[in-house]
């Protein structure tokens, strides 16, 4: 999804990006055992750290133009991935389509809050701007959206927070509703492909990617989680999801799969 923030906040938002801290956590969903990675405020950062396995995510709010070029690439590729969608984005008309065709290829489709809420301020992530109340109108309001598109919302157990960032309480929180919160694997960067030229913090699509493969070298990306923007700022006119096609056959020749969750 895009955001629209000033200079400042677009700075510190990546920053968090590349020093939240990580812990191994095992973890039992259904009947399978996973060996899961999760951030220090709770949220599952990994899936099956044990494989060779990763899982794509695209989050969208208000832009959606990325869509069906993504799709196109992961069919050309037979991957599954997942969709994260916020009910702003579901109740949008034109995106309808694209949005039918993507649980029609069975890809995963999840909840991404309903109208894209701040859970807490950029400067103190310990305090919440949203009440226990309202987080969770939010979200169930969101899975109600999904329904209307035909989804088992019994089915959809995994939640990423609006912005990548909330705290241990509305972790806590969201995952006594039976959803499982995740992020993106920690100090990967492909999520900050909303940046656009005039922000300081700017990073061209060629450096989101030699920081992907130089991460890959150095810790590996078993079951790691990578979030790209199937929409962004007109005036960012280098596409990361535009270059999804050589990320996924780079990844695949190093003997990675693709899994959606």
């Amino acid at each position: 999804m895009v955001r629209i923030f000033t200079i400042t906040t677009c700075f510190l938002w990546v920053s968090f990006l590349c020093f939240a801290s990580t812990e191994p956590v095992s973890s039992i969903n259904d009947s399978s055992s996973m060996i899961v990675e999760k951030d220090s405020y709770g949220a599952t950062v990994r899936i099956n750290t044990n494989r060779k396995a990763i899982h794509l995510i695209f989050s969208a709010d208000e832009t959606f133009e990325g869509a069906l070029p993504i799709l196109q690439i992961l069919d050309d590729h037979h991957v599954k991935a997942s969709f994260f969608l916020t009910g702003n984005c579901l109740r949008e008309e034109k995106f309808e389509p694209v949005i039918r065709e993507i649980i029609q290829k069975e890809h995963f489709v999840g909840a991404h809050s309903n109208k894209h809420l701040l859970y807490a301020p950029w400067d103190n992530r310990q305090q919440s701007l949203v009440t226990s109340d309202s987080l969770i109108a939010d979200l169930r309001q969101n899975l109600l959206e999904l329904e209307k598109y035909g989804i088992d919302i019994s089915q959809v157990r995994y939640y990423l927070p609006p912005y990548e960032y909330y705290n241990k309480e509305h972790v806590n929180l969201i995952e006594s509703l039976g959803q499982t919160v995740i992020n993106f694997t920690q100090s990967l960067q492909t999520a900050a492909d909303y940046t656009t030229p005039n922000m300081p913090n700017y990073k061209t699509s060629q450096e989101l990617i030699d920081q992907l493969f130089v991460f890959e070298a150095e810790k590996g990306l078993n079951g790691s989680i990578i979030l790209i923007h199937p929409g962004t700022e007109k005036s960012r006119t280098d596409k990361l999801y535009l270059r999804l096609d050589e990320i996924i056959l780079r990844l695949k020749e190093k003997g990675y799969i693709f899994e959606r969750l």
